[in-house]
């Protein structure tokens, strides 16, 4: 099956800990959110285990249970920071709702990593992976201001570690974006999403292009309240969930900020 944004999809199948930092808790359980975004990528084969059918009834369903955790960390990228975000403030389960929104949206719990927490974490995690200038580069996003943030790892981490390379189509697919929701049609969703895009030799956000975004599969996904005029996060091609205000502003606020810090070793 061929997305609309022409993605080959396959079938379903050690700091002291610091004080809780008050942030209101998502309505949604954790691990469901967790998976409104690992979804598809874990689909498309690039992270997390084979069980992408199992992940998305759960999500879809709204389903926790105790095998479920066990699953979720096997995407071996997005946990560690799940697990550094976690342990800067006080929070036992890496999996709790306000870590999650912390590491795909962007929220205040980012603030109270130190430097040191989230250099040590990139030192332990790539150190045997990167060598020389590259390692430097990467390690210096720490102290550049970087923070545990998903945008983080698709422009300075991934694009370096990953598979896939250093490519503009792939970062923008990688990074969770966002559109305005202009049609309903049918198993996908017409938006206007706003674009990676390079600019005078830098990564920016471009002006929204009218795209399509999957939002069903077999009749079913995690965007069924949308309608015209929402905003919806996007994720290779699918539609992860409407976005609140507050949730788009984060979102695009911590997307900036880490372009930033990209363009500055780009």
């Amino acid at each position: 099956m061929i997305s609309a944004s022409g993605i080959q999809v396959p079938p379903v199948e050690e700091a002291s800990p610091r004080p809780s930092i008050v942030v209101p808790e998502p309505p949604l359980a954790g691990m469901v959110r967790f998976i409104r975004y690992g979804f598809m990528p874990n689909r498309l084969r690039y992270c997390g285990g084979g069980e992408s059918r199992l992940l998305f009834d759960h999500a879809v369903e709204q389903v926790v249970d105790g095998g479920l955790k066990g699953h979720l960390q096997k995407f071996t990228g997005a946990l560690p920071y799940l697990q550094l975000i976690a342990r800067a403030n006080g929070i036992p389960d890496p999996f709790d709702p306000r870590v999650v929104d912390a590491y795909w949206i962007g929220n205040s719990l980012l603030d109270h990593v130190e430097v040191r927490q989230l250099y040590d974490s990139l030192l332990e995690r790539f150190s045997t992976q990167l060598q020389g200038r590259t390692r430097d580069l990467v390690l210096g996003k720490a102290p550049a201001g970087a923070r545990p943030h998903h945008s983080f790892h698709v422009l300075d981490v991934h694009s370096r570690v990953g598979d896939f390379g250093q490519t503009l189509p792939t970062m923008d697919h990688c990074r969770v974006s966002w559109g305005t929701v202009i049609e309903v049609d049918g198993s996908e969703l017409v938006v206007d999403r706003v674009p990676l895009v390079l600019a005078q030799g830098k990564l920016v956000l471009g002006d929204a292009v009218r795209e399509r975004a999957v939002r069903q599969i077999e009749g079913r996904g995690f965007v069924e309240q949308a309608v015209v005029g929402d905003v919806v996060s996007i994720h290779w091609g699918w539609a992860c969930e409407v976005l609140t205000r507050s949730q788009h502003q984060r979102l695009n606020h911590y997307t900036r900020h880490h372009l930033a810090i990209a363009n500055q070793t780009l």
